[in-house]
This record gives structure tokens, C-alpha cells and sequence, in this order.
């Protein structure tokens, strides 16, 4: 099967914002997970 450059474009298109939506996703858990922990961190009593 031979995919036209529009199919191609089309494709290309929707893996980059696949890729940036993943970007987005793992920096957004990357933040919670720092903001949680530092939470902890100052609850802490030393």
C-alpha cells in the first residue's frame, strides 16, 4: 500500500503532537511529583 503525501503529512502531523502531548504529560507529572515531595519534605520534623 502506497500512502499519498497528504496520508504522509497527515501522519507526521498527528505523531508530533503525540510526541508533544506525552512532553506535556511527563512535565506535568515531573512538577506534581516535586511539589508533593517538597510538601513532605517542609512537614518533615527534624
Amino acid at each position: 500500500m502506497q500512502l499519498s503525501e497528504e496520508q504522509i503529512r497527515s501522519r507526521k502531523s498527528r505523531s508530533k503532537a503525540m510526541a508533544v502531548a506525552l512532553l506535556v504529560f511527563m512535565v506535568l507529572v515531573f512538577v506534581v511529583t516535586v511539589v508533593k515531595l517538597s510538601d513532605n519534605v517542609a512537614l518533615r520534623a527534624f
